[in-house]
Parts: structure tokens; sequence; C-alpha cells
């Protein structure tokens, strides 16, 4: 086995962050491209600040038309895929429970959390069976095993089924050399989440305070005291997608504060 570069250790790879104009994805690309890699972010979107070191491409990713775009265009323009990470997802389902959700509020979040990923693997897969190397990261969340059904049913299910197919995707493709983790990340300090805030409050009759009370309430409180910083995941997938985590596949990595009451 050749000897680790430390430095720059991510030189000459191709990599594609989804949903990576803000939030999470944005810190991830950043971070990705700072170790030497070629960075690729989509989202519906161009970023607020451009920044010449990624390429940015527009695409809806919740229908196939968009995934099929990026897959095609990534492949037109840079030949092969090493790194892909499937961060795309969120929820914009209203709070309420069960009853208020339409088949139109579940379709939307399992396109968006689950199918988008599902088809950009398919999509990227071959070119990086035939090079026997590649990584895959899915962005799932905890709540996937802890879901806050009063106000994300359909974001946690989807969740769920990202975490199941992923192992199952692990078993199938790492004998072949493509490596497949799901990073589960507790609550995130982005803009998405205060927006999420905003629409507890709304729905519930609130301040956004109490709204960000009662996630905390729900989740079972945080015992590191805060939200993640988007920073702080982005740090553990350059380490993830890097060759020192190069025996690790099939694993589901928690970072959440130590939110998840399981030992």
């Amino acid at each position: 086995m050749e000897p680790f570069n430390f430095n720059n250790e991510l030189a000459s790879k191709i990599a594609l962050v989804t949903g990576g104009t803000k939030g999470a994805g944005k810190a991830i690309a950043e971070r990705l491209s700072a170790a030497g890699a070629t960075v690729i972010i989509t989202a519906r979107n161009a970023p607020e600040t451009s920044n010449e070191n990624l390429h940015f491409i527009s695409a809806d990713l919740s229908h196939h038309t968009g995934t099929q775009k990026v897959v095609n265009e990534v492949l037109q323009q840079f030949g092969r895929l090493d790194i892909l990470i499937n961060n795309l997802g969120g929820s914009e389902t209203k709070g309420g429970g069960y009853a208020v959700l339409s088949d139109q509020d579940w379709e939307e979040s399992l396109r968006v959390n689950l199918l988008a990923p599902v088809r950009l693997d398919r999509g990227f897969l071959p070119k990086m069976l035939a090079q026997k190397s590649g990584v895959i990261i899915h962005i799932a969340s905890i709540q996937g095993k802890l879901p806050l059904y009063d106000s994300t049913l359909p974001y946690a299910a989807a969740k769920a089924g990202l975490i199941n197919y992923s192992k199952s995707l692990s078993n199938e493709v790492s004998p072949q050399g493509i490596r497949v983790l799901t990073v589960s990340p507790g609550w995130i300090m982005t803009t998405s989440s205060t927006k999420m805030m905003e629409r507890i409050a709304e729905s519930s009759n609130t301040s956004i305070e109490e709204a960000r009370k009662s996630v905390m309430e729900a989740l079972g409180g945080i015992p590191f005291g805060r939200p993640a910083e988007p920073e702080e995941v982005a740090e553990l997938i350059g380490f993830l997608v890097s060759p020192r985590a190069n025996y690790l596949t099939g694993t589901e990595y928690v970072i959440d504060g130590g939110t998840i009451p399981t030992i």
C-alpha cells in the first residue's frame, strides 16, 4: 500500500456535493476543495456568493430529469466521479402530525430525501465500478431513528429509508472497491433550521425561541449544549472520504452532540 499524502490528500479527485450552495453542503464543498479536490456543487439556485474553486450546476434533483442532467454534465465535463456527497435534503411540510399531511407532502419529501440520492448513485456507479474505486456518502439524519413526528414525519421516514438503503448498497458494491457510508447529523445551525423554527412557531402560534426549545425538548436535549456548526460536519466528511478512512464502509456515523439516547 502506498503511503498516504496528508497534504493536499484529495488532489486529482473529482467530487460532487449536492445541495452545496449553503449550510452544511457549502461547508463540505469548501472542505473538500481545500484538500485539493475538484469540486462540483449542485442546487436549484446559484450560490449567493461565487467561488471560482467550485463548479456549479443548476438542477432540481427532486425530479429524474434534474438528476440525469447532473450525471450527464459531470461525466461529459470531467469524465468520471470519485466522491459523491448526497447532501441534499430537507423538509417543507407543515407541523401538525400525520393528519395534516397530503400525498403531495409525502411524495415531495421522498423524492428529495430518498429518490434523489438513489438516482445519482445509479448514474455514477457504473464509472466507479469500472475504475474499481469511489466513495459515496449519504447524509441522513438522526431523525431516521428519532423522528419529530409533529413536524417532519415524511422527512424522518425518508431518512430512515436512506439509512437502510445505504447499508444495502454498501454490501453490494464494497467488494468491488466502492466505499459507501452514512453520516447522520443532529441539529445543525443552518438557514434551513431557522426556517423550520419559523414554521413550527407559526403552526403552534408561539415564538421562535419557544419553537427552538420545543425542538430541543423533542430531541431529548443536546448534551453538548448547542447545535452543530456546518464546518464540524464538514470536517467529519473530509476525513471519511480521505485515504485515511480506506477501511471504512457500510457504517453510519452519528454527529449529534450526544442527542441520541443510546450507548
